[in-house]
């Protein structure tokens, strides 16, 4: 039995926050699947056990599981089999780079496997570097969009090699390239519009595409997600599991159980779990000079160059807008805030503010906070776990004691 850990790093937990805020990086969703999904699948060994290094106050949701042979692997990269092979050459005291950044090590020392201990190995093992093909790594909050069709192609094709697609049952239904469209078992879709001409799409088990729907690949729609009547969903993008989608949407992703069911455009964005954006908001992608776009990045504490000339909105988890809200290009919002009003939202706002723009802003009070969020979940029929509700109230004693709430006041 082989023992993986995907290990977090300081560097690239806070370039991308807010998602990493409630979770792990190999728990973020690129393509069809998570990356940790990823290296399950490609590592196609059923004994190995996986599991992930991280900060202590995510440990009780991602707990590492230590043996006597322990293989660590950046939770940043995705895989490939020749990595994989190469990873698994791995004698224990040797460590993997790529360029200059650690990309996996083999050791014995159970009692280490800290964000501290992964972070100095690479100057303690025997390096090796890895240089056999060019590998992606997420590293910025835009590379989960920017590299969403590249993992979703590498996903698709490991799925076709074990199920095939299921036929769209409706005769109301256009496809365009039907060859190009997988369908999961229970999916439903009726009188909608399918082309996968530029790229494939893929519906998830027993999700719902409505009438009048218009989906143009590359595009996830994972399990249970539901696409709502006369909605448009652009090429590169992943709607995730359980999530509702209505209006216009392209070039963005969509985390679990999040609600963007009315009319509004969102644009090159990422939004997190369990998040709500209400009717007619809309996001601008797009400077009016046509310049690059700067985001707000959590590990320099100021705004940093993506080189892209379309770049949205980046939304936290637990996070909610009001009808008609506008958010300008480059937005970061931290998790667990409330945003209403007219006029367009500061590009940075921490974690559990409320408010509406210019600058009536507070900070979201906890309780207040956690009310929403069990009242959220259990409309979907879910539960706010003790285990979550810590994570939440740690995050919040983290900003407020670091006073960067405090400097919205």
């Amino acid at each position: 039995m082989v023992n993986v850990l995907l290990f977090d790093t300081y560097r690239n937990r806070l370039s991308l926050a807010p998602f990493t805020d409630t979770r792990t990086i190999a728990s973020l969703r690129v393509g069809i699947t998570s990356i940790m999904e990823k290296w399950q699948t490609v590592w196609q060994d059923d004994a190995t056990v996986f599991s992930s290094i991280t900060e202590p106050y995510l440990s009780s949701k991602f707990p590492a599981t230590a043996a006597a042979h322990n293989v660590c692997i950046n939770g940043s990269f995705l895989p490939t089999p020749k990595v994989i092979q190469a990873i698994t050459n791995l004698a224990p005291g040797q460590c993997l780079l790529y360029g200059d950044t650690l990309l996996a090590f083999c050791t014995s020392q159970p009692h280490e496997l800290t964000i501290d201990f992964c972070s100095k190995y690479a100057t303690q093992g025997a390096a090796i570097v890895y240089a056999a093909e060019e590998l992606i790594q997420i590293q910025h909050k835009w590379d989960l969009w920017r590299y969403h069709a590249i993992a979703m192609e590498a996903d698709l094709q490991t799925i076709r090699t074990k199920r095939s697609s299921h036929p769209i049952a409706d005769n109301h239904t256009i496809c365009y390239h039907p060859d190009n469209i997988f369908i999961e078992e229970g999916a439903v879709i009726k009188a909608a519009i399918l082309n996968a001409e530029k790229g494939p799409i893929y519906i998830g088990k027993n999700a719902v595409v409505e009438e009048r729907a218009v989906l143009k690949g590359p595009l996830v729609v994972a399990e249970g997600a539901q696409i709502k009547v006369g909605s448009y969903v652009y090429d590169n993008t992943a709607i995730g599991p359980y999530s509702k989608v209505g209006g216009e949407v392209s070039n963005s992703i969509l985390f679990e159980y999040s609600n963007k069911a009315h009319d509004g455009f969102i644009g090159h964005s990422v939004i997190g779990e369990w998040c709500n954006i209400g009717a007619n908001a809309t996001i601008s992608n797009l400077r009016n000079d046509y310049n690059p776009v700067t985001v707000w990045d959590e590990y320099t504490q100021t705004f940093v160059p993506t080189d892209r000339q379309f770049c949205g909105l980046f939304l936290g988890a637990y996070s909610k807008c009001g009808i008609s809200t506008n958010f300008n290009t480059g937005t970061v919002i931290g998790i667990g805030a409330s945003l209403f009003g007219t006029g367009y939202m500061k590009r940075y706002l921490p974690a559990f503010t409320k408010g509406s723009p210019p600058y009536n802003f507070v900070v979201h009070n906890l309780d207040d906070v956690l009310v929403s969020i069990a009242n959220m979940m259990k409309r979907r029929n879910q539960e706010l776990t003790k285990v979550d509700e810590a994570i939440v109230s740690e995050l919040y004693d983290y900003y407020a004691s670091h006073g960067v709430s405090s400097s919205l006041l």
